[in-house]
């Protein structure tokens, strides 16, 4: 396809009202949440419907950016990708996925995630790209190391909920190691 937003499984696109339930049925699975972070106090339906549509209204782009990640298949909402703590002067940036549970081991994941590589590096000029995993989160941790992330250090006993403290190891991969293993964008 010609459309750098859209890979063979999944298309990458902007948040749109309508995805509040898809966002609500992310944070309803608090075993989900607890493994990317910390788990809140429930959000009326209201809520999640004002939440998306602000999201919605923002500009595209920024230094911090959600994009949903939506089945080619069927068009479904299988979860989203962030991108936060830019720092456009070091080049380098953060990221975030989440996946529905009826869409995981399907290779959303891994796609989404090289699209948003492919985007940062190729059209924003962005040297490297960062992220945190809980260390107990095994599923996160294979998907990174296999899209070429090299663990970069781990905070020992950083992070508090479900009673105890967690490490949380962190992982990295430069421009030069994403394009070792992925074509790079023509022109044309």
């Amino acid at each position: 396809m010609s459309d750098m937003w859209t890979g063979k499984k999944v298309r990458l696109r902007a948040v749109e009202p309508e995805d509040w339930e898809g966002f609500r049925a992310l944070a309803q699975d608090t075993v989900d949440v607890r493994d990317a972070g910390l788990v809140t106090p429930p959000r009326s339906d209201e809520g999640f419907r004002s939440w998306t549509a602000e999201r919605a209204a923002r500009a595209p782009g920024g230094e911090a950016f959600r994009l949903v990640i939506q089945t080619l298949a069927d068009g479904a909402f299988a979860g989203s990708v962030t991108v936060g703590e830019t720092d456009t002067r070091a080049g380098r940036f953060r990221t975030g996925i989440e996946i529905a549970r009826e869409h995981r081991g399907r290779g959303c994941a891994t796609e989404a995630t090289e699209l948003l590589l492919t985007y940062m590096f190729a059209e924003l000029r962005h040297h490297k790209c960062e992220v945190e995993v809980h260390a107990f989160n095994e599923a996160s941790l294979a998907l990174y190391r296999r899209l070429g992330f090299t663990q970069e250090g781990r905070l020992r006993e950083h992070e508090f909920f479900a009673g105890a403290h967690h490490d949380v190891v962190l992982l990295g991969i430069t421009a030069d190691e994403h394009w070792a293993t992925h074509e790079r964008p023509s022109v044309r």
